[in-house]
């Protein structure tokens, strides 16, 4: 009984701590992000790539001060900042050999 009160407890946990994730994501419009991201911490776009559903995702970063986020623009032109952080590094790694 205790073992599953305790699964019940950590799973509400998780849910709850999901839903403040989701709760605290920031969304609007592409133009106001990009120019938030250069003017606040210097960021510029140094990767894209395309995501499901036509979104498209973006990696921002700052080569003085190390910060980089990660954004995802919906067809609807809305972008979400994703996740961010510290210590970028730009790294060009070598493709593995044939096999």
């Amino acid at each position: 009984m205790q073992k599953t009160l305790f699964k019940m407890t950590m799973g509400l946990g998780i849910m709850v701590l999901a839903a403040v994730q989701v709760q605290a994501q920031t969304c609007a419009p592409r133009e106001e992000i990009i120019k938030r991201l250069a003017e606040t911490y210097g960021e510029t776009r140094q990767g894209i790539g395309i995501a499901r559903q036509g979104a498209v995702m973006e990696v921002y970063a700052s080569t003085a001060s190390g910060s980089w986020t990660i954004t995802v623009t919906l067809p609807d032109g809305m972008t979400c900042l994703i996740a961010s952080g510290q210590s970028y590094e730009d790294m060009a790694e070598a493709l593995p050999p044939n096999v």
